[in-house]
């Protein structure tokens, strides 16, 4: 029996080969960005690439699919790992900051860039790589209680005033549930091509359309 045999069911065969084959690039692999690559693997993406210098901290193990004993190691090489050991997913693990400077030895290989980057530094050169190449690409951000899921067309890089701020409020549920919209934007749109965006608030448990 497949791995995906329930996912298999829902989505339809067709559907299900769509997303095996379509290369995703994933820049950051922290409370958003691992989610999204397991989510996605254990949807069946086979074609995984995620980018992230960082390495893992005590404080990362609330929100975000790592162990203790991983801590200290660096959070992409730790994903990969995880991944092919549960369901033999190869996520091709990039352990480097993103500049302006790598974006293209980085990224060159992309299909579909999602954009999870902690900073708006880093958020810039990707959004400016995807319009430069005309790359679909999908940014995900939290902010309090709130979130946004956003294509790169309609996308404004926030203000980078909390760029240095490592204490912040941060959610689990909020976390899950815009990783689980970030996720079915992403196979919506290699499903049908449709870019729909979304804003996400927690306390109210509300799901949005957003028409930017």
């Amino acid at each position: 029996m497949s791995i995906f045999f329930h996912e298999q069911l829902y989505r339809t065969n067709a559907v299900m080969a769509k997303l095996k084959n379509y290369p995703v690039t994933i820049c950051g692999a922290g409370a958003l960005g691992a989610n999204i690559a397991e989510n996605l693997a254990r949807s069946g993406f086979d074609k995984l690439t995620v980018i992230d210098r960082d390495r893992i901290e005590e404080r990362n193990l609330s929100t975000q699919p790592y162990y203790r004993s991983d801590v200290g190691a660096f959070k992409a090489k730790i994903l990969a790992n995880n991944l092919y050991r549960a369901i033999g997913t190869k996520v091709d693990a990039k352990t480097k900051e993103l500049t302006l400077a790598n974006t293209n030895q980085l990224l060159q290989d992309s299909q579909l860039i999602i954009d999870v980057f902690d900073n708006s530094v880093a958020r810039q050169a990707v959004k400016d790589y995807a319009d430069q190449l005309s790359i679909p690409c999908l940014h995900a951000g939290l902010s309090a209680d709130y979130a946004e899921v956003i294509w790169n067309d309609v996308y404004r890089v926030p203000s980078d005033v909390n760029d240095d701020v490592c204490d912040y409020p941060l959610a689990r549920n909020l976390v899950m549930l815009t990783v689980a919209v970030t996720c079915e934007a992403i196979v919506s749109f290699v499903a049908t091509a449709e870019q729909r965006n979304f804003s996400i608030t927690q306390k109210d448990l509300t799901v949005q359309p957003l028409f930017l």
